[in-house]
């Protein structure tokens, strides 16, 4: 079950039910055992209809970060974290993928996303940005040895992350296609 104590997740649960996403809620409770060692265990198992089933890792994230200096686009996650998605990504086989989504709680006047893109839950807006795991990894660079932590520099990040539902599907996938919204990053949407 996903950690509904977290604003995020509980967020990015509400968003995938309104848009009829089928998905599965994990326990974080207790760690996967592996063959050796533990595995850190996704937060949800989407499986959007025609398409693959997405592992994903949900990272809340404030936009912009930070009082005195604001930041954008923080997209930074534990080097663990990428390791265990590409774990259940092999385990889950070929018709699988793994992302993450960042759930972007929006504390200003600048979104990452369009308006229309923008989820609100209980009076928060969200903007759900989702990255695969095959498009960050790569781009991944070290940030803070000390805990472990890795992120893609702005530009890099902003080239490969899509709005969720470009990537999970949903409801109005087509539609935005269509539009030409696949490439939100040429906007300026912060």
């Amino acid at each position: 079950m996903a950690n509904r104590s977290n604003h995020y997740e509980a967020a990015f649960e509400a968003y995938l039910r309104a848009e009829r996403l089928a998905y599965v809620a994990t326990s974080e409770q207790r760690r996967a055992l592996a063959e050796v060692g533990s595995l850190k265990s996704v937060d949800f198992v989407v499986s959007p209809a025609g398409g693959p089933t997405w592992l994903v890792d949900v990272k809340g994230r404030r936009f912009p970060s930070g009082q005195a200096h604001r930041s954008y686009w923080k997209n930074w996650a534990t080097a663990e974290d990428l390791r265990s998605l590409a774990d259940w990504r092999a385990r889950f086989g070929p018709d699988a993928e793994a992302a993450l989504v960042f759930a972007y709680h929006l504390v200003a006047d600048r979104s990452p996303l369009a308006a229309d893109e923008v989820f609100w839950h209980r009076d928060r807006p969200y903007a759900f940005v989702a990255v695969s795991l095959a498009d960050y990894q790569p781009a991944a660079r070290p940030l803070s040895a000390r805990w472990g932590t890795v992120h893609a520099p702005v530009a890099e990040f902003r080239r490969c992350a899509r709005p969720a539902r470009l990537l999970l599907g949903g409801r109005q996938t087509a539609a935005l296609a269509a539009a030409g919204a696949l490439n939100y990053a040429e906007g300026d949407h912060g």
